[in-house]
């Protein structure tokens, strides 16, 4: 008799957001407006919730078991981006869009490892309600939402209709708020209303800043886990992180030095490497740690993904 395929002892990751394409252009001085200002420029596969989901699946064994991405991508380039989702480790659960691209989103970086991004969300911005399946939570421990689907109104959509789906078979839910501009924009406390039910917010500071309007960093982490009685692991770069929950500090965890190369994706990695050491059984600052240890390792790359397998 045939052996069954084997299940993974540990609960998977589901992983709802942004697939994109990133053109990343390294600069090593500062543009010039006006005229031609030499750089790096390299085309990588990125977006927030796909670099998370690679960052996890790197995390974990058997990744492609355990981690899967529900996105949306245009027909000029599904293939390719399904095929670096495997490479890495992902499982993708990718909808094609006959109509819109894929999105697109330039990332210019200084000489300090720093960027800067300019977005056209293409066929990501479409995604919603009717691209999800019920199925995907089948043998899923925990879900993790982009926040840029929470700035449309589909992604919204989605995004309510997967949590309340998630919360009916007790899975923990995560969101990366992802922009920083696109919260201000959107308004920050319309942003915080759309939280209810979710047990971990993921932030840099200057998004904390910007929803609590708190500057101290502990203070921010404190006021925003009170406010959406949840957990908060605030992203700090090469500081490291804090960690507050409902509203008191449980601690902070150090950054590791490194040598920033480029800084797109470290807070993705970051989230990867916490969501995936949090369904190994880690405590929430073991867990912090190893978003630490993945976010350092992620900033010496040119990209938001970890290498493939």
């Amino acid at each position: 008799m045939a052996a069954e395929p084997s299940v993974p002892s540990v609960p998977g990751l589901l992983v709802v957001g942004d697939l994109v394409t990133d053109v990343v252009a390294l600069h090593a001085t500062p543009l010039t407006a006006d005229t031609d200002t030499a750089a790096g420029i390299a085309l990588r596969p990125g977006g927030s919730a796909a670099n998370t989901a690679a960052w996890a699946a790197r995390a974990v064994d058997g990744g492609s078991e355990r981690v899967t991405l529900l996105s949306r991508v245009g027909e000029d380039s599904a293939d390719w981006h399904r095929d670096a989702l495997e490479r890495v480790g992902v499982r993708p659960c990718l909808r094609v869009d006959r109509e819109r691209p894929t999105a697109v989103v330039i990332v210019l970086v200084n000489a300090a490892g720093e960027r800067t991004f300019v977005t056209d969300r293409g066929a990501s911005g479409a995604l919603g309600p009717a691209d999800w399946d019920d199925a995907l939570l089948d043998r899923v421990g925990r879900l993790h939402l982009s926040g840029y689907l929470l700035f449309g109104a589909p992604g919204r959509a989605l995004a309510a209709q997967a949590v309340v789906r998630a919360a009916a078979r007790g899975i923990a839910v995560s969101v990366d708020p992802a922009s920083v501009g696109f919260l201000r924009e959107h308004g920050p406390s319309r942003f915080l209303d759309l939280l209810g039910g979710v047990e971990l917010l993921l932030p840099n500071l200057d998004e904390a800043r910007e929803l609590t309007g708190v500057t101290d960093p502990e203070d921010a982490a404190r006021a925003l886990s009170a406010r959406c009685h949840c957990v908060v692991a605030l992203k700090l770069g090469a500081a490291g992180a804090l960690v507050a929950d409902h509203g008191t500090l449980l601690g902070a965890v150090p950054g590791l030095p490194t040598a920033p190369l480029d800084s797109t994706g470290a807070g993705d990695a970051f989230a990867g490497g916490l969501l995936a050491a949090r369904l190994a059984g880690a405590d929430w600052l073991e867990a912090a740690a190893a978003g630490c240890r993945a976010g350092a390792h992620a900033v010496g790359l040119v990209g938001g993904r970890p290498p493939a397998r």
